[in-house]
C-alpha cells in the first residue's frame, strides 16, 4: 500500500487541475470495480457490490490539493500569485513548487522586517529565468503550480506534501481492492474542488442519490509540543468524527461507525474539529438530506509541504472503511 501512497501523494492535481492523480488513481483501481466514469464536474466515480442491495453507500475522498495560480509575470521573469484553498504565507516562504508542465522553481519574498509583515502580495515565484518572454516559454498566467516534495517512509510515519487528502484517496482505493462481495452497493468518488469549497462532492452525491455518505479525509493532530487542544494523536487509530465546521456527523452513522470499531477490534478514537470540513458537509445537504459521517486520518502539519501520518492510523481506516461496506444499513434513516 506504502507505494501506492507515494504515487497518489507525488503526483500533481492542484484543485480545479486534477486530471493527471484521476488518471493515477483511475488505473491504480481498475480491475476492482464494476463502473468507472469520470462526470461532467470532474469527479472520478466508481462502484462495486450488487445492484439491487438493499442499501448505497458513498464513500468521498478528494483528490484535489492545495496551490498556487500564477496571476502575473513580470519584466524579469518572476511570477506574482494567488493561493488555491488555504495556505498561509510563511508555509510557502523558501519552498519549491512545480507546475504541471513539470517546471521547478522557488517561492521568494520582497524584504520585509517582520514576519508578520510577510503577505501573499509580497510573495513570488523564481524559476530560473531573466524575462517576461523566457518565463512564458514555461509557464502562462493561470498556470497552477503545487509543492514539490516526495514522499518520505519513516516506517510507522509517512511524510508528504498533498496527504490532504491523497491519504484518503489510498484509503479508499485500498478499501475497494479488499472488498470480496460487499453487501452493499459502493459508490466510489475520488473528488474534485474540496479545497475550494467541497464542489465536486455536491454534485457526485446528488447523481449518486446514496442512501449513507462518508467522507474519508485528514484531520488535524493535537499531540505536537504545545499545541491546540485535540484530542486526536498519530497512532491513536481511525479518527471517527463527532463534528466539524461543516457538519454535525448524524448520530446513527456515528454511532454505527462506533460499534463498527469496537466489535471488530480497529484501534479508533473520537474526533471533535473546531475547524475546518470535510466533503461530508456537502453531502449531507444533498437533495432532501443524506445521513452522513466521515472516517478520518489524523495529521500533522495540515495545508503545509510536510504533512505526517501513522501508518497503523491508515490501516486502521481501511479496515473499518471495509467493515462498513458489509454492515446492515437498515437502522439509518433519513
Amino acid at each position: 500500500m506504502k507505494e501506492m501512497i507515494r504515487r497518489f501523494v507525488e503526483e500533481f492535481g492542484v484543485a480545479g487541475h486534477e486530471e493527471p492523480i484521476r488518471k493515477v488513481i483511475a488505473d491504480e483501481i481498475a480491475g476492482c470495480t464494476d463502473d468507472m466514469y469520470t462526470d461532467t464536474l470532474g469527479n472520478l466515480i466508481a462502484t462495486r457490490g450488487p445492484e439491487d442491495a438493499d442499501a448505497t453507500l458513498m464513500f468521498s475522498a478528494h483528490m484535489d490539493e492545495i496551490g498556487l495560480i500564477v496571476t502575473h509575470i513580470d519584466e524579469d521573469g518572476f511570477l506574482r500569485f494567488s493561493n488555491i484553498g488555504g495556505i498561509q504565507p510563511h508555509r510557502m516562504l523558501d519552498e519549491r513548487v512545480v507546475f504541471a508542465s513539470g517546471r521547478i522553481g522557488t517561492v521568494g519574498s520582497e524584504r520585509v522586517d517582520k514576519i508578520q509583515n510577510l503577505k501573499m502580495e509580497k510573495l513570488f515565484i523564481d524559476i530560473g529565468c531573466t524575462s517576461r518572454d523566457e518565463a512564458r516559454r514555461y509557464v502562462e498566467v493561470g498556470d497552477a503550480a503545487s509543492f514539490h516534495r516526495p514522499l518520505v517512509d519513516m516506517e510507522d510515519r509517512l511524510l508528504s506534501k498533498a496527504m490532504d487528502d491523497r491519504i484518503g484517496c489510498a484509503v479508499l482505493a485500498q478499501t475497494l481492492k479488499e472488498l470480496d462481495n460487499p453487501r452493499n452497493r459502493i459508490a466510489a468518488v475520488f473528488s474534485v474542488q474540496e479545497e475550494v469549497g467541497l464542489r465536486g462532492a455536491r454534485t457526485a452525491a446528488y447523481q449518486v442519490r446514496p442512501d449513507l455518505g462518508i467522507a474519508l479525509d485528514v484531520t488535524g493532530s493535537g499531540d505536537t509540543p504545545k499545541a491546540r487542544r485535540l484530542d486526536v494523536s498519530l497512532g491513536g487509530g481511525a479518527a471517527i468524527k463527532i463534528m466539524d465546521r461543516s457538519l454535525i456527523a448524524h448520530p446513527g452513522v456515528k454511532q454505527l461507525l462506533l460499534d463498527l470499531a469496537e466489535g471488530n477490534d480497529i484501534k479508533h478514537q473520537r474526533e471533535v474539529l473546531e475547524f475546518g470540513g470535510t466533503d461530508a458537509g456537502a453531502i449531507h445537504l444533498s437533495r432532501s438530506g443524506i445521513p452522513s459521517g466521515c472516517i478520518s486520518i489524523p495529521t500533522r502539519y495540515l495545508h503545509g509541504p510536510s504533512e505526517m501520518v501513522d501508518y497503523g492510523d491508515v490501516r486502521a481506516c481501511v479496515d473499518l472503511s471495509r467493515a462498513l461496506c458489509n454492515a446492515d444499513l437498515s437502522g439509518i434513516s433519513r
